[in-house]
């Protein structure tokens, strides 16, 4: 039996597809299950509500050789530590009281790294990994850098001005990863029942990329000029605030993109391994997931 939280999340739905295919048994946790495709509901075993709830992980626990874990980020909680560790928390233990065998976890880089532990979300999730570990699972911890889908959030303003924004220094290269990619590894994981063991898997993408380097190569896919902005951690602030974000969990954002532009995502060795791993460039993801994102909004 595998488990599979956030199933209909940007990542849950493609680790869902992912695991289906190789026909599994598999039961899914879900706030509300009318998300999910009909296909799925007929195909997998529905526990509705939040993983959150130590009776719903008790449930959805019982039998369960293996666990993908995926924290749903609580943009409106009191704390970053609210959102990560009391939402982890009860599901741990329920991990640990249902005899879960085997757990793969979406994280982050940076652990070891001179700012990892001033790092804000980036804090918070080593700190979950730690939690979840101490259960005594087989635990995989994939270690996460920026998603090159989340430059979905800015289609509007790529289409509209032309621009997208961040507080990352234009030329800070960094690796980027597109979110099938690590659906792709976190389904080879939770499919392969011969590891054991807790370890951080790197999921870094083929290459290593600038924000400056991203908008030349948007420019090109979208055949229309784009360009990278860069702004102050207190505009992030603002524009976060001004969506509903709370503001600890602003201030949060805003610690861990300055410990990304102080090197956190660069603790890791880059080999060829890990382009064989994550293959998407982001050239190919802009091809299939911006380019037409842009013409639809």
């Amino acid at each position: 039996m595998i488990v599979i939280t956030a199933p209909t999340g940007n990542i849950g739905h493609q680790v869902l597809e992912n695991v289906l295919a190789d026909d599994r048994p598999v039961r899914v946790i879900v706030r509300d299950p009318a998300k999910l495709p009909a296909d799925v509901r007929d195909r997998a075993e529905v526990v509705q509500g939040s993983h959150g709830d130590p009776d719903v992980a008790a449930r959805a626990f019982k039998g369960a050789d293996a666990l993908f874990w995926l924290l749903p980020n609580n943009l409106g909680a009191p704390s970053v530590e609210a959102s990560y560790l009391d939402f982890t928390r009860p599901a741990a233990a329920a991990m640990r009281e249902q005899g879960v065998r085997r757990v793969v976890g979406v994280s982050a880089l940076g652990r070891g790294t001179a700012y990892a532990d001033k790092a804000g979300f980036v804090t918070a999730s080593l700190a979950m990994d730690d939690m979840i570990a101490d259960t005594g699972v087989d635990f995989r911890a994939l270690a996460m850098p920026g998603f090159m889908d989340n430059l979905l959030r800015q289609v509007r303003g790529i289409k509209e001005q032309g621009a997208f924004y961040d507080t990352l220094a234009p030329d800070r290269r960094l690796p980027t990863v597109a979110t099938r990619d690590i659906a792709a590894v976190a389904a080879r994981l939770l499919l392969d029942d011969t590891w054991s063991g807790q370890q951080e898997v790197p999921v870094l993408g083929p290459e290593d990329l600038s924000n400056d380097e991203m908008a030349a190569i948007a420019s090109e896919v979208l055949e229309t000029p784009v360009r990278y902005r860069q702004i102050t951690g207190e505009a992030l602030v603002e524009r976060l605030a001004g969506r509903g974000v709370s503001g600890p969990m602003a201030h949060g954002m805003v610690d861990m993109m300055a410990a990304k532009d102080n090197g956190l995502d660069l603790g890791v060795t880059r080999t060829p391994q890990h382009a064989v791993e994550t293959p998407t460039t982001f050239r190919r993801w802009c091809e299939y997931a911006l380019k037409p994102a842009v013409r639809a909004a």
